[in-house]
């Protein structure tokens, strides 16, 4: 197994996949080191990335109002992906992170190729939007 696919393996969203998944999404990522302060994207602007935080934290903003931080094995940056819209909060590099990075098309191809990520992305979405509404009860 080589070096990106044992750090694939290693974040929660790709665990279970086999050796050979493990390289053909490793072929689909990209993995980044960004410094403290970094900001990865910003509210309001047109999606190019999705992330996955392999290690570091990352504090997501909207209106400047913190809404949570983010840290290994979360991902981010998907809700604008999906629907095409603009980012619904800025997201920026708490601390030294490394990141694995799927750009637009490589995203959707992941989704495609892997229905357990798409599972496991619609569920975050999902707590998230659950997190953001405390009223809403199913």
């Amino acid at each position: 197994m080589d070096q990106k696919s044992e750090l694939l393996q290693r974040v929660p969203l790709f665990a279970r996949f086999s050796r050979n998944d493990l390289a053909e999404v490793g072929r689909l990522v990209d993995e980044v080191d960004v410094a403290a302060g970094r900001e990865l994207m910003g509210q309001g602007d047109f999606a190019h990335e999705f992330f996955v935080i392999y290690d570091g934290t990352v504090r997501v903003e909207r209106d400047g109002k913190v809404l949570r931080r983010l840290g290994p094995g979360d991902f981010l940056g998907e809700i604008a992906l999906l629907d095409g819209g603009q980012r619904s909060a800025t997201a920026t590099a708490e601390t030294a992170c490394r990141l694995l990075v799927l750009a637009h098309r490589e995203f959707h191809d992941l989704m495609d190729r892997f229905p357990s990520v798409r599972t496991a992305v619609l569920e975050g979405l999902a707590a998230r939007v659950r997190h953001l509404e405390p009223d809403l009860e199913n």
